[in-house]
C-alpha cells in the first residue's frame, strides 16, 4: 500500500478544507512548493495534488503552481481539481503529472470519461465523493442521485482503473474513514481503492492496510502532526 500526502491549493497557498466546507479553510503551510519538496524528502513515493478554486470553478485555476511542483519533485503526481476537458486531461499529461483526476467530468460527461480512459489508460483515476452514500461534483457543492457503490461499477465496467473515494462527512476530522464504505466498494469492484479523508494516525494508516487499499491518502494528520509520514510510509 502506498500513502500518498497531500497538498490542496487555494488561492495559490497549501490548505486544508473542513468537510469540503470553503468557508471552513486554514492555510498549512507558507510554500506549496516547499510542501511537496518536503514530503519528497520524507521519501513519500507519490504525491496527491488538488485545485481547489479549479475544483469549484470547473478551469485550470493553479494549473502554473501545479506544473512547477511535477517539474521541482522527482516523485510521481497525481492531480485533480477542475479537469473537465480533454484538453485540459492532454495538458496535464503533456506536462508530466503521472495521473489526473476526474471528479464532476466522470459523472456528467460519460463520453469525455470514456474517451480519456481510452486515450490514457491508468493515467485516468476518479474520484469517488460521496455525501449519505450518494454521489457529489462541483467541488463537492453539489451531490447526484447516483449511489457510490453502482458509480463504482460503472466505473470499472468503462476501465477506470483507480477510484480515490471520499466520505465528505469524514474530510478534515481527523476521526477516520468510512471503513465500512472502503470493505463495501473493495468487495464490490476490482479497481484500485485510495482511501481519502478522515485520517489521523498509524491506526488507521494500519486499517486501511488490513482491508488491502492500494493507497491512502493523509493530509490534516500530516500538518497537524498527528502521524509521522515517514513512520507511515514504514509500515506500508
Amino acid at each position: 500500500m502506498i500513502v500518498l500526502p497531500a497538498i490542496d491549493i487555494l488561492d495559490g497557498k497549501p490548505v486544508r478544507l473542513y468537510q469540503g466546507d470553503y468557508g471552513q479553510s486554514k492555510c498549512v503551510a507558507d510554500d506549496v512548493l516547499v510542501c511537496a519538496k518536503n514530503f519528497e524528502a520524507a521519501n513519500a513515493c507519490y504525491l496527491h495534488v488538488v485545485d481547489l478554486n479549479g475544483a469549484k470553478e470547473g478551469s485550470r485555476v493553479n494549473e502554473d503552481l501545479i506544473c512547477e511542483i511535477v517539474k521541482t519533485c522527482d516523485i510521481p503526481v497525481e492531480v485533480g481539481g477542475g479537469i473537465r476537458t480533454m484538453s485540459a486531461i492532454d495538458f496535464y499529461i503533456e506536462n508530466g503529472v503521472s495521473r489526473v483526476i476526474l471528479g464532476t467530468s466522470a459523472i456528467q460527461d460519460y463520453c469525455l470519461l470514456k474517451d480519456a480512459v481510452s486515450k490514457y489508460g491508468s493515467k485516468i483515476a476518479v474520484g469517488l465523493d460521496c455525501k449519505d452514500g450518494y454521489v457529489c461534483t462541483s467541488g463537492w457543492l453539489e451531490t447526484s442521485k447516483e449511489y457510490y457503490l453502482d458509480f463504482a461499477k460503472r466505473m470499472e465496467e468503462i476501465g477506470v482503473k483507480t477510484l480515490i473515494c471520499t466520505d465528505i462527512s469524514k474530510d478534515g476530522t481527523l476521526q477516520g474513514p468510512n471503513f465500512e464504505m472502503l470493505e463495501a466498494l473493495k468487495n464490490h469492484v476490482s479497481c484500485n481503492l485510495i482511501a481519502s479523508g478522515g485520517i489521523r494516525d498509524l491506526s488507521h494508516i494500519q486499517t486501511c492496510k488490513e482491508l488491502g487499499l492500494y493507497g491512502v491518502i493523509a493530509g490534516k494528520a500530516i500538518y497537524e502532526k498527528t502521524l509521522d509520514l515517514k513512520e507511515a510510509l514504514s509500515i506500508c
